[in-house]
């Protein structure tokens, strides 16, 4: 295999990073690392987050429920920057003590509710405005089956996967073998369900949709880790077809802009406080967002 063998200690000691992409911001421990209050915005709803794949999750169902005319998932989106250690703020970790985002607070009812878990917050918001999850019990059950079965899998794609391939210092066969087996089997399992319905769940667009597509979606698109030809992305024909038609949804669009700062500057919308964000933000603006 080419791998150095490694022997684990009697007892593991933190002294020293890791490595790799997110080296800085892992540790041991939780809890806060300095007090800093969270900003609050105008609306019911405020999100803390960034536009990572669980990120994207929240803001896409958010723009959905907008678009169908649900005026009060009007929300602020705050920009938190994790490789800056925004997340171990004080007052973030009071509303997640996981220190992760993304992370809201339903200001609209009292006692004000805290949400993290992005699975959590976007059922969360279906059952709040019945919206994006059947009514009916069978209909229900599958779209939770596949909810949680993204919130079980990803983990091996973004942890295993995109870690060993894409960000660990040092590239490794074993991991990288081992992970890139069962990213193709997950992808394996996406395709023969789209095989025989337009969606994940069934024949409704839903939070199922919208949990998976920032992951696979945006896998088989090559828009992470570059490893869509080391995957033969192409051969999943059945997620590509999904993948691209719920990337042509606008609401789907506006979306994945909020709290983005990377790639392409007309796609980044750092934060978001009002629907005309989108319409009126410059690369002026762009630049002085979240800082």
């Amino acid at each position: 295999m080419g791998d150095t063998s490694y022997t684990p200690p009697k007892v593991w000691k933190w002294d020293a990073e890791s490595g790799g992409k997110f080296a800085s911001i892992n540790r041991p421990i939780a809890g806060p690392t300095h007090e800093k209050t969270l900003p609050v915005g105008k609306h019911p709803l405020q999100l803390y987050s960034l536009a990572t794949p669980n990120g994207q999750k929240v803001t896409i169902l958010l723009e959905e429920l907008l678009a169908q005319g649900f005026e009060g998932a009007e929300y602020d989106a705050h920009l938190i920057k994790i490789m800056d250690g925004d997340q171990f703020g004080s007052g973030f970790v009071e509303v997640n003590p996981n220190s992760k985002i993304p992370a809201m607070v339903d200001r609209s009812v009292e006692p004000h509710i805290r949400l993290f878990e992005s699975g959590s917050i976007l059922l969360y918001l279906a059952e709040k405005f019945g919206a994006f999850i059947p009514a009916d019990t069978a209909g229900r059950t599958e779209c939770l089956n596949w909810l949680f079965w993204q919130m079980g899998s990803a983990p091996l794609l973004g942890g295993g996967f995109g870690h060993f391939y894409a960000y660990a210092p040092e590239k490794y066969e074993y991991p990288i073998n081992r992970y890139t087996m069962e990213v193709k089997r997950q992808l394996d399992v996406l395709d023969r369900q789209l095989a025989e319905r337009p969606y994940i769940a069934g024949d409704e667009y839903t939070i199922a949709d919208i949990a998976i597509w920032p992951w696979y979606g945006a896998l088989v698109r090559n828009e992470v880790y570059g490893a869509a030809e080391f995957l033969e992305a192409h051969t999943y024909k059945n997620v590509l077809r999904w993948a691209d038609e719920i990337f042509a949804r606008p609401a789907v669009k506006r979306g994945r802009m909020v709290n983005r700062t990377f790639g392409d500057p007309s796609e980044q919308l750092h934060e978001r406080h009002d629907a005309s964000d989108f319409e009126t933000k410059t690369q002026d603006k762009l630049e002085g967002q979240g800082e």
